[in-house]
């Protein structure tokens, strides 16, 4: 592995548990993952230990939990096809302290009713816990559908933002 293409990280505490951040050699976002998350990253053995990579991240973090930021301005660098692209982009437009279903996702990117299940497996790919919102997503009744990261988290994440489950 070249120094372009290593995997830099650093952990953070947080109200939801250890926070593994990813980035780029430029600094970029890859990845934010929880412990247990459903497809997670966990460190890899040639990984390189790069805190101040993450001051700007950690700083916002800390801005988010403590309630005083409601707009994360990282730069972000996924590797998703075309499709979960445009599903992560519509995520990053759901506004904080708001919800919204995997319907009106589906319709925000031009897809079909039918591209629900589709729409929820994009979801549940993000990279990018908390700071790219699928924590916003619900069910169209209203019920607090997965969440890679456990509904306790989800949860947490929600009240937080003051979010009652009602889109």
């Amino acid at each position: 592995m070249n120094s372009r293409d290593a995997v830099h990280y650093t952990t953070l505490d947080s109200p939801v548990g250890e926070l593994l951040l990813t980035a780029d050699a430029t600094g970029a976002l890859t990845s934010l993952s929880v412990p247990g998350q459903k497809g997670g990253r966990t460190l890899g053995p040639e990984w390189r230990y790069e805190p101040g990579l993450f001051r700007a991240a950690e700083q916002q973090l800390a801005a988010y939990f403590a309630g005083e930021l409601d707009e994360f301005r990282l730069e972000l660098r996924t590797d998703g096809t075309a499709f979960r692209e445009r599903v992560w982009a519509a995520l990053d437009s759901v506004p904080y302290g708001t919800t919204t279903t995997y319907g009106a996702i589906a319709t925000r990117i031009g897809a079909s009713r039918a591209a629900v299940r589709a729409i929820g497996g994009a979801i549940g790919a993000n990279p990018l816990l908390i700071v790219r919102p699928c924590h916003r997503v619900i069910g169209a009744d209203g019920s607090l559908t997965g969440y890679a990261g456990g509904l306790d988290r989800k949860t947490h994440l929600l009240a937080l933002e003051g979010v009652g489950r009602r889109p």
